[in-house]
């Protein structure tokens, strides 16, 4: 099972190989974020990125419009255009706020001329807290992806794990002490998942940014596989850049890192 992640215009798109055929269905060519606003005023990404509809285009051309209630916001940067399964259509992964319950994750599909939430998890519970997404991939080798998200990564963040079942996103597992953003920051992708082995791993910085955590799934529970440490707080996007080595940023400077030489046992 491999995850490719391809950056189009205004998107990421995270597709899952090795599942079978896919379901026939009118794909998604890109979305984006629009409208801005000040309604919510949190701006966890700094301004202007808190949006109150989302736009997609169909490789059929037609655009399809979600425009949410006045008491909720996009604060994110880029929807991500997401497969869990190849026998499921494309669906865009979003992040929501609500006035009273802060952020919670959405997933959204065209259904007819219009998009629609298909599934959506619980909400943090209070206004101004936020989410960042970690990856979407297949991390217990199912065929089937998981959503990984860290929850509140400003104030002590918690990794979950979330399952698309029917309307709802579930919670499978979740570990503590983990921070993948720096509030008022555009950068998302201080996080992500890695192959070693066969296997995939989540890559995410510590609550001090200055340790990489690496992080597997097993029997639903999630396990620290080992840790990478950083010459100083990790500050801007983890990349693969070959099958066994990521870059990081650390205060501008770039470092090159195989995760695999940071597991607990090491191969």
């Amino acid at each position: 099972m491999n995850l490719h992640r391809t950056r189009l215009p205004h998107v990421t798109l995270f597709l899952l190989s090795g599942c079978g055929s896919a379901t026939v269905a009118e794909p998604i060519a890109h979305a984006h974020y629009a409208n801005p606003v000040e309604r919510y005023s949190h701006f966890a990404l700094g301004k202007p990125h808190e949006y109150a509809s989302l736009k997609a285009t169909m490789r059929s051309g037609r655009t399809l419009t979600l425009q949410l209630p006045h008491d909720e916001v996009f604060e994110d940067l880029t929807p991500r255009i997401v497969k869990l399964a190849a026998t499921e259509p494309e669906a865009i992964l979003a992040i929501v706020s609500q006035r009273d319950s802060g952020a919670r994750l959405v997933l959204i599909e065209p259904r007819g001329d219009s998009l629609v939430i298909s599934a959506q998890s619980p909400a943090i519970g209070m206004p101004n807290r936020w989410l960042n997404p970690v990856a979407v991939a297949d991390l217990d080798g199912d065929g089937r992806a998981e959503i990984a998200v860290v929850i509140t990564p400003h104030i002590g963040g918690t990794l979950k794990i979330y399952r698309k079942h029917n309307k709802r996103l579930i919670e499978v597992a979740s570990l503590e002490g983990f921070s993948n953003h720096e509030y008022g920051n555009a950068e998302l992708n201080l996080s992500t998942s890695f192959s070693i082995s066969g296997r995939t791993y989540l890559l995410i910085p510590d609550t001090t940014r200055l340790q990489l955590r690496i992080i597997t799934l097993e029997n639903d529970r999630l396990v620290e596989a080992g840790r990478c440490t950083l010459a100083a707080p990790l500050t801007g996007p983890i990349k693969s850049i070959s099958p066994r080595e990521v870059s990081v940023v650390t205060l501008g400077n770039i470092h090159t890192i195989t995760p695999s030489n940071c597991l607990k046992h090491a191969f």
